[in-house]
């Protein structure tokens, strides 16, 4: 059963230091942190840089480390590394029309943060094209794949949930998370189907966007507790 292996949840859209707190100590591996201008739950570097430090400061007692994921889209090479640089992050997500010498020119840049590239995936041909910028054009240039669910207008946090019929064969070299739609409610039966190395939710766990739902934080990882005990 996935949920046994299941080795990272991250918590996306973070706003704010005290919710980041609390959901670190909830169980959460990884917070991200949304680095794109024109989403709802935008922050600036100096947000980011708060709530990353306020989080540092429980690492000791958690006795585990957390990853601190920023999140672009088409965004030039200097402003993400000014970004993660002055926002303590250990990782950049890439959600944008990003190609494979994009990403080798940030991990040259960049050596020692994970490379994350996420795909939105419309259907299971986005999973077996040989198109020049298909997932399998990115192994070799990234560290981590994660899977969202397509919107036309909207680069994440719809809360649309992906085919994950279509992703029932999905056994990729890299490590993966699985993102879009996932909530208390559906994440079970999600990691009953699918084997991700990690998930990934944002709306699933909130009020509005950016503002999280601390009660369905805790549900998630009660869900995620229970399902693997």
């Amino acid at each position: 059963m996935s949920l046994l292996t299941l080795q990272r949840v991250k918590i996306c859209g973070i706003t704010n230091p005290d919710q980041g707190q609390a959901i670190a100590r909830s169980g959460a591996t990884a917070l991200g942190f949304i680095a794109v201008p024109a989403s709802p739950r935008f922050i600036t570097i100096n947000r980011t840089a708060e709530i990353t430090a306020a989080v540092r400061q429980l690492e000791p007692d958690l006795q585990r480390s957390i990853d601190y994921i920023g999140v672009f889209a088409n965004t030039d090479i200097e402003t993400i590394i000014t970004t993660v640089t002055a926002s303590g992050l250990t990782g950049v997500q890439l959600h944008g029309d990003e190609t494979p010498d994009d990403c080798q020119t940030l991990r040259a840049a960049l050596p020692g943060i994970e490379l994350i590239k996420a795909f939105r995936i419309r259907d299971r041909t986005d999973l077996t094209s040989t198109a020049p910028t298909a997932l399998t054009a990115y192994t070799n240039v990234i560290d981590t794949l994660l899977l969202d669910a397509y919107h036309p207008d909207q680069l994440g946090g719809t809360g649309h949930t992906l085919d994950w019929a279509a992703l029932a064969a999905f056994m990729p070299d890299r490590p993966w998370f699985l993102a879009g739609g996932l909530n208390p409610a559906n994440v079970g039966e999600a990691l009953t189907r699918l084997h991700p190395t990690g998930i990934d939710l944002s709306s699933g766990v909130e009020r509005s966007p950016g503002d999280k739902d601390l009660h369905q934080v805790d549900q998630l990882f009660q869900v995620l507790r229970l399902s693997a005990g």
